[in-house]
């Protein structure tokens, strides 16, 4: 990884941007592996306005067998870039290397801006024989309305063991409610 001498207003930038951008859902599936995705066309859409909101460009382009992601402050200048390097399944295949691209596009772009995205995709198709499954079928509870609701319940009296019983909780999400809780 290559980075700027200084990555201050790069970091808070990318603060700004976490408290802006929600949870990447799932909208496209593999038949083959029988799962889901979030594809790089619906990612690179939920993460449009965020971005802007808060400075960032992200930009990303094929560099030898190798791609190049970019994550710049758009006033500072500062930035952070990396390259991850393609393995192609079949040489001297455009489709291959069209479909190589894609997929460490969305994986890069999903890695430095370290989004919130339940995609285990790969993990999935390598584990064809796996015997344990996670079962955990609640939703992430999030920044936004969600959060909000769970605070004001928590406020008139709720537990948040009711609302771990529906939801799965980050750390900093969980953090977020304890400051409620002691608050009251």
């Amino acid at each position: 990884m290559e980075k700027s001498q200084s990555i201050t207003n790069l970091t808070k930038a990318l603060a700004k941007f976490h408290s802006t951008v929600g949870k990447i859902s799932k909208d496209a599936k593999n038949p083959f592996f029988k799962s889901s995705y979030a594809s790089l066309s619906h990612i690179l859409q939920e993460i449009q306005d965020p971005l802007e909101v808060s400075g960032l460009i992200i930009s990303q382009w094929p560099n030898g067998d190798g791609l190049t992601t970019i994550l710049l402050h758009s006033e500072s200048g500062e930035y952070l870039q990396a390259t991850y390097t393609m393995p192609v399944a079949k040489a001297n295949d455009p489709q291959a290397l069209g479909s190589a691209i894609s997929y460490a596009r969305r994986y890069a772009v999903s890695s430095i801006l370290s989004l919130q995205i339940d995609d285990d995709d790969a993990e999935k198709a390598m584990q064809r024989n796996a015997t344990k499954q996670d079962t955990d079928t609640r939703e992430w509870l999030n920044k936004g309305e969600a959060l909000n609701k769970a605070m004001q319940y928590l406020r008139d009296g709720g537990k948040l063991e009711t609302i771990e019983a529906k939801y799965k909780l980050s750390k900093e999400i969980r953090q977020s409610l304890q400051t409620v809780i002691d608050g009251i």
